[in-house]
């Protein structure tokens, strides 16, 4: 790995070169905007060339998508710990998508996601089966007990992937005048909340 540039400080190992580079583009990213950051920002940032930046990233949308999936590392945790306490399926999930709404537009790494092409994890991206996966894993540090609810492993997939398809045209297109909180909670209440929550004995005893 060359050693030029860096302003003077070479990077010890390629870990810590991708690191750089990926902290010099979100600081090109927060004066120029996401479209207009190139790789000659980032190589003149780290007062290197364009060829060693390539070294380590092939096209400037990968360590755009880089800063956006560490931006997301921190607000699963994030959205983890504000869910805590709330064991019902539902109710988590209802909570979970008004988190995610109010959010990520305001995180400068997440929003980057919302700037994107049509392959970022909010545009079709958001339907690929890494994301999808990445979504039910996501979904297991809720703190609910989805056995104990009926939503096995294969339904958390399922559920997941619906979930990142509201998610997307609530950020990607919301509506016009805005839902405000009170709103898009009543909304999800009625129309994502009721295929969480067990049928009541007397439904199922109808039913029959």
């Amino acid at each position: 790995m060359a050693h030029h540039g860096w302003g003077g400080r070479p990077p010890a190992s390629d870990a810590e070169a991708r690191q750089r580079i990926v902290d010099a583009t979100a600081r090109c990213i927060g004066r120029h905007g996401v479209r207009k950051t190139t790789l000659s920002d980032v190589a003149g940032e780290l007062g290197v060339t364009r060829q060693t930046v390539y070294r380590h990233f092939a096209r400037i949308s990968d360590i755009v998508g880089e800063v956006a999936a560490q931006g997301a590392e921190s607000f699963v945790d994030r959205l983890v710990a504000h869910l805590q306490g709330i064991g019902d399926p539902a109710e988590a999930v209802v909570e979970g998508m008004m988190f995610c709404v109010r959010t990520i537009p305001t995180e400068p790494r997440l929003s980057l996601l919302l700037q994107l092409d049509d392959s970022s994890a909010f545009g079709r991206g958001a339907t690929t089966a890494d994301a999808i996966a990445y979504g039910a894993q996501m979904l297991q540090r809720f703190p609910v007990d989805w056995e104990d609810a009926g939503i096995g492993a294969d339904d958390l997939n399922g559920l997941a992937e619906m979930i990142m398809r509201l998610l997307t045209s609530l950020l990607q297109h919301p509506s016009e005048p805005p839902h405000d909180d009170a709103e898009l909670r009543a909304l999800l209440d009625r129309w994502l909340a009721p295929a969480l929550r067990r049928p009541s004995v007397a439904v199922q005893g109808a039913g029959r």
